[in-house]
């Protein structure tokens, strides 16, 4: 029975994860893991919420792939590598629990502002590769410390004001790239847990369902509606860091 009630919370909070990513493009591991961590410990969550993330981006790549600008995510991509290895090395060595905090406490500001004033670019004239490449490096950087990767290039890309499939065009392939590096720098240092097999294979229909889902309003959404879903999941995922 209670195998039975953890997998059920387990393939919820996934099927949440993959919707709300599907939608936004971002936050797969900061939705579902408010679920599967009460049923799985972090060393096992965490390359397996990497893994799942990792498909659906994969999916969505696949599906919204005329969506998508490759070109113009490379200097966030190249960025975002670099940040990866230092923020790794700290994450081992010190306590990132007050950088965590900091950065929740960030995010959520952020998002309830933006929420109460006008939809205005503010940087809209400051878009260059090399800024590009600067906030892949923190999105790296943070990625590495808090799993949530994507969270700055959002942030950048609505204060640019850039439409949605816009948006979604730069930051997707960003947030592959970071989830793919980390787990493969994990893999390489063999602390993939055994059975998380078995929790991917068994977390795989919802995953796929959930992104589906996801997907699909991700087309029926309007610009105002989607800038709001943006702004209330990074909300929810700066007080998810408080917590």
């Amino acid at each position: 029975m209670v195998d039975l009630i953890s997998y059920g919370l387990l393939c919820f909070g996934v099927f949440v994860g993959a919707f709300v990513s599907g939608l936004a493009g971002f936050a797969f591991s900061a939705v579902a893991g408010v679920f599967v961590l009460h049923v799985r410990t972090p060393t096992e969550a965490v390359p397996l919420m990497m893994a799942c993330s990792i498909v659906v981006q994969g999916v969505s790549l696949g599906i919204l792939r005329n969506r998508m600008i490759w070109q113009d995510s490379f200097a966030f991509v190249v960025g975002g590598v670099l940040g990866i290895p230092p923020a790794l090395y700290l994450l081992q060595r010190v306590e990132t629990g007050i950088f965590r905090i900091g950065f929740g406490i960030f995010l959520a500001a952020y998002a309830a502002y933006m929420l109460f004033r006008p939809a205005v670019a503010l940087l809209q004239q400051a878009q260059s590769r090399r800024r590009d490449a600067m906030v892949g490096f923190a999105g790296g950087f943070i990625g590495g410390l808090t799993a949530m990767p994507g969270a700055l290039p959002t942030i950048w890309c609505d204060l640019r004001g850039l439409p949605k499939n816009q948006q979604r065009g730069l930051v997707q392939p960003f947030i592959a790239m970071m989830q793919l590096s980390a787990l493969l720098f994990m893999m390489f240092r063999g602390v993939i847990p055994a059975d998380m097999v078995t929790d991917f294979m068994i977390s795989l229909p919802p995953l796929l369902a959930g992104t589906a889902a996801g997907i699909v309003m991700f087309g029926r959404v309007n610009e105002l509606a989607f800038r709001r879903v943006i702004l209330i999941i990074l909300l929810v995922a700066g007080l998810g860091l408080l917590a």
